[in-house]
């Protein structure tokens, strides 16, 4: 290596060959003769995978090479040895972050949670006579009150069959649901927002976990890691916990502001609503 990577070197500084050529040449060298390099003692598709990263490097270690007693091709042994130990690095930070993801994501490919099953019977029924007041008259307020409330879970379409359902023109529903989704947005955004940092959060203890698996015990580096993830996962914790709080349903005096009603209307319709609720699928579940 000493012999060729010199000689090109001088045919560059004498201007027999351009910087393109010898950039070129020194490239195909390291690429076709890695057991003439420091690296030899690398796996052939790691070497591979490395002197196409390395290529830009090459540039700035050229540029960098001073004629003061070493010769060019013991300074880019040097540096190829100082890159390839940030490459190293790099590669492993990568690999971390990459078997952070898969862990969050691999139950999702073999497992999934049921959807919830209600032990009453007659569904239908039950959602019917939701609707009927004290007096026997179809009271579809309460279920607009309350269908107004949870707009988060409710679809346009779904909207629509709900609409028909209540005797209520679609069009009128869905411009009701826009309305408390615009008052709204500035705390929907803030959640979703909210939400997102304790996605990341959770990846970053993955992340933590995995590194510290690989550091060894009994080294700095190793107390440092164990005492950032004892951190991060108090984080996690009390994130999880103000998330598990925030209040994501519109309130009572924004769904009175929407339909045209009064706050204790709505309140009177919802506690109502849910009364009425568990005394009709407490007695569906005993007949």
């Amino acid at each position: 290596m000493e012999c060729l990577i010199n000689d090109l070197y001088f045919d560059y500084l004498t201007g027999d060959i351009s910087r393109s050529k010898f950039e070129g040449s020194v490239y195909e060298f390291l690429a076709n003769n890695q057991e003439k390099t420091c690296l030899c003692h690398w796996k052939k598709d790691q070497y591979d995978d490395f002197i196409p990263w390395f290529y830009p490097r090459l540039r700035r270690a050229i540029d960098s090479y001073r004629e003061i007693g070493s010769s060019f091709d013991a300074f880019l042994s040097k540096y190829i040895l100082l890159s390839s130990r940030e490459y190293r690095i790099r590669t492993a930070t990568n690999s971390v972050i990459e078997y952070s993801a898969w862990s969050a994501r691999v139950s999702e490919m073999y497992a999934h949670e049921e959807p919830p099953v209600y032990n009453y019977k007659n569904t239908r029924n039950i959602l019917s006579n939701l609707v009927i007041d004290k007096k026997g008259k179809k009271n579809t307020r309460r279920v607009l009150a309350l269908i107004i409330k949870c707009y988060n879970y409710i679809s346009d379409d779904f909207a629509e069959k709900i609409a028909r359902s209540i005797g209520m023109e679609s069009k009128v529903l869905l411009e009701m649901l826009a309305k408390i989704r615009k008052m709204r947005q500035k705390k929907d955004d803030s959640f979703y927002y909210f939400k997102e940092r304790v996605y990341c959060q959770f990846y970053r203890c993955i992340a933590y976990d995995k590194r510290l698996s690989l550091t060894p015990a009994e080294t700095k580096a190793y107390s440092d890691l164990k005492l950032r993830l004892e951190k991060a996962r108090a984080r996690l914790t009390k994130m999880r916990e103000r998330m598990t709080k925030t209040r994501i349903e519109a309130t009572n005096k924004q769904v009175a502001d929407v339909i045209g009603i009064k706050k204790g209307t709505v309140d009177s319709s919802l506690y109502q609503l849910r009364a009425k609720w568990e005394k009709l699928s407490k007695n569906a579940d005993l007949n």
